[in-house]
């Protein structure tokens, strides 16, 4: 009696997937990601009856944790899958392709999609029954505790840690190294640390200082110029007083401190001040924006002073009549204005004539004469980020823009008329984009 030949079983193209959360160990011959691919095919070799071959193609992910779907291995797979190059995913445990139960969800519904069954080789189980669903979010769920709690438990050590002042790593801070994972005191930028500490408290000011700082050329520890941000930073980092900080509380460091306690409390007590009134206190000592260019409408000229009850600083405008004690010839002319009202309008009106559109036009005729190529997007960017780039100058700065674009101030009974220019407009801009394209400069 003659067999019936039977037919050959379908050929299922099995990917094998492996994964390893840390990088340790990876650079040995034989590591973690072959032990994982080893088992896989000898599992897929069992299936050879089945019709499953193992497919040459490696989707393998060192130094990725199974929390997210962004690794590059996993990624290339699901375009495989996608693209109906896949029938069969072979892993060494579930939680190889993910610790995530909501992660594990999206996946399943890709290979459901592309109706692609899911083998893991230690817990085997088929996704295309119910029951096998069960044991794989009830494998899942575990996975994931186990990751939570591994998660809780590095926590916990690192804030055992901290409280022992332990260094836990992270951005090295200014003044020092780290050797066998332990601050060390970096002498030459301890100097530094100690310099700006002490200007400070001399300052009373970190505008100044910092400018003082740029001035000199002090950078900090990835090679750039200082800005105010980072002194503000620096200043209240305990770390300097030998402290370990931890969600806000302090605890001994076993680094050794750079600043003495003493600076560290003159710091806090200058702090105290409000920086309001230690920058009014800074722009005393400052050049006035409308030093030179201020007068009545008599032609008289008007000069800045100022005066000081208790710790607060008054500043005026008072023409020169009035200081000499003469007498102005008309009853209009106003001999005392005080000087932050003046400076407000004034600035007002650069920031209305920044903002008119035909000053795009006159300031690139005016750049074109200085053979300065500069694109009209890049002038029009200049000239719209001129109100929150002047609020960031030092007073200095301010003023020589004041000087630049003010012809005149008149102060009559009937307000303020401001002569502007538009001859210095394009200093303005090329110095906006100038430290556009010098980070350094910008850093400001």
């Amino acid at each position: 009696m003659a067999r019936t030949p039977q037919t050959p079983p379908k050929r299922l193209r099995c990917a094998i997937y492996t994964r390893k959360s840390s990088e340790e160990g990876l650079e040995q011959e034989f590591n973690s990601l072959d032990a994982q691919r080893e088992s896989c095919e000898a599992y897929i070799a069992s299936q050879r009856s089945e019709g499953w071959r193992a497919m040459a193609e490696r989707y393998d992910d060192g130094g990725f944790s199974g929390g997210t779907l962004d690794r590059p291995g996993l990624t290339m797979l699901l375009e495989d899958v996608k693209d109906g190059l896949v029938d069969v995913i072979v892993v060494y445990k579930i939680d190889r392709l993910s610790r995530s139960l909501m992660d594990f969800a999206k996946l399943v519904e890709v290979f459901d999609t592309q109706d692609v069954t899911f083998v893991s080789v230690t817990q085997s189980f088929n996704t295309t029954t119910s029951m096998g669903r069960l044991t794989l979010n009830i494998l899942l769920s575990f996975a994931q505790f186990e990751r939570e709690v591994t998660a809780e438990r590095i926590r916990d050590k690192f804030a055992a840690s901290r409280k022992r002042g332990m260094w836990m790593g992270g951005v090295v801070p200014l003044g020092y190294d780290v050797k066998d994972r332990k601050l060390v005191v970096n002498e030459t930028e301890a100097k530094t640390i100690r310099h700006i500490f002490t200007r400070f408290v001399e300052l009373g000011s970190a505008t100044v200082l910092t400018r003082e700082l740029r001035e000199g050329g002090i950078r900090n520890k990835s090679g750039r110029l200082m800005d105010k941000g980072f002194i503000y930073r620096l200043l209240n980092n305990r770390l300097y007083i030998g402290e370990a900080v931890h969600k806000g509380t302090s605890y001994p460091g076993e680094h050794k401190a750079i600043i003495a306690k003493d600076l560290w409390d003159r710091v806090r007590s200058v702090m105290q001040v409000s920086p309001r009134q230690r920058a009014a206190n800074t722009r005393a000592q400052t050049p006035a924006l409308l030093k030179g260019l201020i007068f009545t409408n008599t032609g008289t000229a008007m000069t800045p002073t100022h005066t000081k009850k208790g710790s607060r600083l008054y500043r005026y405008y008072v023409s020169m009549d009035c200081i000499k004690g003469r007498e102005s010839g008309f009853e209009t002319a106003p001999r005392r204005l005080p000087a932050g009202m003046v400076e407000d309008v004034v600035v007002g009106e650069i920031r209305k004539l920044i903002r008119t559109p035909e000053m795009v036009a006159r300031t690139l005729a005016a750049l074109a004469s200085t053979k300065a190529e500069w694109a009209e997007s890049d002038v029009t960017a200049a000239l719209t980020s001129f109100d929150s780039l002047w609020d960031t100058l030092f007073p200095a700065e301010q003023a020589r823009i004041v000087q630049l674009l003010v012809a005149r101030v008149t102060i009559s009974a009937n307000g303020i008329a401001v002569d502007l220019r538009t001859d210095g407009l394009n200093c303005v801009v090329l110095d906006i984009l100038s430290s556009r394209n010098n980070p350094d400069e910008a850093a400001a």
